[in-house]
């Protein structure tokens, strides 16, 4: 059984903000893998490759190309490095935001780095969050939880991420446009969104962060992951 806590949910549910309050409160590395798909985003748009399903071959053949890999910084935190340089607010433009759902659809891509995500938790214990973490890549994970929250209250918390989004966007088109993602990651082909049969729902449409990431730490045997 994988020492991996698995964290799966739409977007904007809060995953990456919940998941780094679980690791730092277990003191274990967190590993986003949504930034590997945007990462790849950036890299076949910096070499001129349109993001497209009928590019697929063409962006799978990045993958040799680009080491992904994550190194603690200086504040005991992993940070996504590609080809050596830290990557930052780069991967969270608006253009890549929109696009990474169709990336992250193409099967050749997926199997490319889900390789790479379960090399990662070869080394140590960890918290590894996504979309397909507790159905895909680490079905055998100890823990596993399916955080979520209304369509509203998600286009809220996206909206709050200003350089994400258009400077004309409201909570009505955000909440539009998240759930056609939601939509377009529950119907693809190839690791589709959805709950793990084993994993623990929790809807964080009405608490706070610390309350999110407390609802999760209680179902947590601490112990295991004391490496």
């Amino acid at each position: 059984m994988a020492d991996v806590i698995a964290i799966d949910g739409p977007a904007a549910s809060g995953k990456s903000s919940v998941a780094k309050g679980v690791a730092l409160a277990l003191e274990i590395p967190y590993i986003n893998t949504g930034n590997m798909y945007r990462a790849l985003t950036a890299a076949a748009l910096k070499n001129g490759i349109a993001v497209c399903p009928e590019n697929e071959t063409q962006i799978a053949q990045l993958l040799p190309k680009i080491n992904l890999t994550y190194q603690r910084d200086q504040e005991n935190v992993y940070q996504l490095f590609m080809n050596g340089q830290r990557v930052g607010d780069e991967i969270r433009t608006p253009e890549i935001t929109r696009l990474v759902s169709v990336l992250a659809a193409m099967p050749g891509v997926r199997e490319g780095l889900v390789t790479q995500q379960r090399k990662i938790a070869e080394e140590t214990a960890l918290v590894m969050e996504g979309r397909d973490i507790g159905t895909v890549v680490f079905p055998n994970a100890r823990c596993k939880f399916f955080l979520t929250a209304s369509a509203r209250v998600r286009a809220e918390r996206r909206l709050a991420q200003s350089n994400e989004i258009h400077s004309s966007a409201t909570v009505e088109s955000v909440a539009a446009e998240i759930t056609a993602r939601d939509t377009m990651d529950m119907q693809r082909a190839v690791s589709p969104l959805r709950q793990a049969e084993d994993a623990i729902l929790i809807d964080s449409s009405n608490l706070t962060l610390e309350e999110s990431i407390q609802a999760l730490l209680r179902h947590i045997p601490r112990e295991i992951y004391r490496h």
